[in-house]
């Protein structure tokens, strides 16, 4: 196709000079950013169109309407410009790290005087330490078990000591020092921190060589409980550094990125070296990006430290970057010190970007496949449904409630067969007669194609969990709204197991039975794995909303329970049905009550208890 005229005017006025460009298509939206020391000649070598040239730029071309340029006085400030652009707007054709999946970290706040260790997900800058991330929040939770248990450090999540009569469990198992009750002085206890730093760092023969130390001191000074806790510590760590692979002799702390291009996608495996001690490695996948590999590699490092808490004196990479020392003033500014980037040419480090190099290709070969079988298994949806392809952007709707009561319903999406779980949606469903699940669908499905609501793109299908008689209230509703002929529609009923039935089934409107898959079982499977979703997600939402209800019912309407009593009263017993079960004596015993009140609480109790339906399966679909 040739290059549209106004496009080849605005390459004729150019500069030549240094700066970025940015791609749009028609609607203006902003689908590259880039940087070139020539712009003119850079951005005209898109529109030259070579036959090696990457797939995906000629999909990218394809889409660019207009581009415009900025020009900035060196090309220095057009990296920086370039990084900054990306940032902001997230451009689909670039490398961008996604913030769906964010990985655990360990906090400590040592500003507290008795500081304990989280997990969270979101690492601010409020002057904490974090360590991490974690390739799971499974490794990290059983970091923390091993450091309670080693270190005594308090588990207690508020930043504040809560304020107990008594020690909790963690002390009388020996896991904790106990500083919400009992006098423990600062300074030792900053000291377990401190060698709790230490581990997480993994400078544990630093800690074990300092432990070996007191222990022989201890010994000799003939306290032998505490050198015997000396000795129980370092066996601790010892079995936990057991479990880890050695791969460098240096001890040092490093990242390893290395990155595998195709012309179906990319993949860039990172490898954390912790004291010489592999310790973790997460794959990023970036299907979809235009970039030359050094150019990606670069642009990864730069995204990928802003997420992390912990930047490494030392990365290795598989591909010499761009311009790398930009890449290393940046790091260093994060970090507080000087990073170094290198390209290993033999020695142990040569192994480590090898290594990182077969993990990139092992798990990009996993994604595309995966990619293609979905890919499948969509095409073969939009086959036996009838649709003009396949259905890049699905909604499924789905009801639940409680004896017809407390009635809600969810919209999830899936995007080219993924979930995209940035667009699920929760209704609360009101004005509806108690249990008329074919008015609670129209409900849903009115509210969501409201015309005089922010317009969401318009699905590829349609899907309602039910029969016949939702996909006929999903199709009146598309038809008052004119959108009958732009939204296709089906509606999917669960298995009858009892009449012998082995799938669910899949029904079209205007037609009797439902639909055949035969050797397309995968697409049914397909279609059921999302209904399951849907049906997950306003599950999750039916039982916040019955357990606030319950609470309020029992407790909210007795007279002299007010906010505080509440709270004691379900974190004493825990839950609803074991507030029930206790007696006027056990309530009378939670802090800040009394008889009176407990006697109020449990009239209360037995006559919700009398009210006809209060024993009834909790859920119904």
């Amino acid at each position: 196709m040739d290059t549209p005229a106004h496009i080849l005017e605005k390459l004729a006025a150019t500069s030549q000079g240094p700066g970025v460009y940015l791609m749009k298509n028609e609607a203006g939206n902003i689908l590259y950013v880039g940087k070139a020391a020539n712009l003119k000649r850079r951005v005209s070598s898109y529109f030259a169109r070579p036959a090696n040239r990457d797939p995906k730029t000629d999909v990218l071309v394809s889409k660019i309407a207009i581009f415009e340029t900025i020009l900035t006085a060196t090309a220095h400030e057009a990296l920086v410009l370039e990084s900054n652009l990306i940032k902001r707007h997230k451009p689909r054709y670039n490398v961008v790290l996604k913030d769906g999946k964010l990985y655990p970290s360990l906090r400590i706040d040592q500003n507290q005087p008795y500081p304990c260790l989280e997990i969270v997900r979101k690492v601010k800058k409020d002057g904490a330490r974090y360590f991490g991330p974690f390739t799971s929040a499974g490794a990290a939770r059983e970091t923390l078990k091993i450091i309670h248990k080693t270190f005594r450090i308090r588990r207690c999540k508020k930043p504040e000591l809560p304020r107990r009569t008594r020690p909790c469990i963690n002390f009388q198992m020996g896991n904790c020092l106990g500083p919400c009750c009992l006098l423990v002085d600062p300074d030792q206890y900053q000291e377990m921190i401190q060698e709790a730093i230490l581990f997480l760092k993994g400078k544990t023969p630093s800690l074990l060589k300092k432990y070996q130390e007191k222990m022989l001191l201890a010994s000799e000074g003939e306290e032998f409980e505490r050198a015997a806790e000396f000795r129980d510590k370092m066996f601790a760590i010892k079995k936990t550094v057991e479990r880890q692979v050695a791969v460098t002799t240096d001890f040092e702390d490093r990242d390893v990125a290395a990155l595998v291009a195709r012309p179906a996608g990319c993949m860039v495996t990172m490898l954390h070296v912790r004291g010489g001690f592999l310790v973790g490695s997460r794959n990023y996948p970036f299907l979809e990006a235009v970039s030359q590999d050094r150019n990606l590699l670069q642009d990864f490092l730069l995204q990928v430290y802003e997420k992390d808490a912990f930047v490494p004196p030392e990365i290795l990479v598989s591909e010499p970057l761009e311009d790398a020392a930009f890449v290393e003033d940046r790091l260093g500014d994060a970090r507080g010190g000087r990073v170094r980037i290198l390209v290993p040419q033999r020695g142990e480090k040569v192994r480590l970007t090898d290594m990182a190099r077969q993990n990139a290709v092992d798990a990009l070969e996993r994604r595309l496949s995966g990619e293609e079988y979905q890919k499948e298994a969509l095409a073969k949806v939009g086959r036996r449904l009838r649709l003009t392809g396949p259905p890049g952007r699905l909604e499924c709707f789905d009801v639940s409630h409680t004896q017809g009561s407390q009635t809600v319903a969810s919209q999830v999406v899936f995007s080219d067969g993924a979930p995209d779980k940035d667009s699920y949606r929760r209704y609360k469903v009101r004005d509806v007669m108690s249990g008329d699940d074919y008015g609670a669908m129209r409900h849903v499905l009115a509210r969501r194609f409201d015309p005089e609501k922010e317009a969401e793109p318009l699905p590829d299908l349609l899907l309602v969990d039910g029969g016949r008689g939702q996909l006929s209230m999903a199709v009146q509703v598309l038809a008052e709204l004119g959108l009958i002929e732009k939204v296709p529609c089906a509606g999917i009923a669960k298995k009858e197991e009892e009449k012998g039935e082995a799938e669910d089934k899949i029904y079209l409107p205007g037609q009797a039975n439902p639909v055949m898959f035969g050797k397309d079982r995968d697409a049914l499977v397909f279609l059921s794995r999302v209904r399951d979703e849907a049906h997950r997600f306003a599950i999750s939402l039916h039982r916040i909303q019955r357990g606030r209800t319950v609470r309020r019912s029992v407790l909210d309407d007795v007279p002299g329970v007010g906010e505080k009593r509440k709270k004691a009263l379900l974190r004493r017993f825990k839950s609803v049905k074991r507030l029930r079960d206790a007696s006027e004596e056990e309530l009378a015993a939670v802090p800040g009550m009394n008889h009176t009140v407990a006697k109020k609480i449990r009239e209360a109790l037995e006559k919700k208890n009398r009210e006809p339906g209060k024993n009834q399966a909790p859920d119904s679909e």
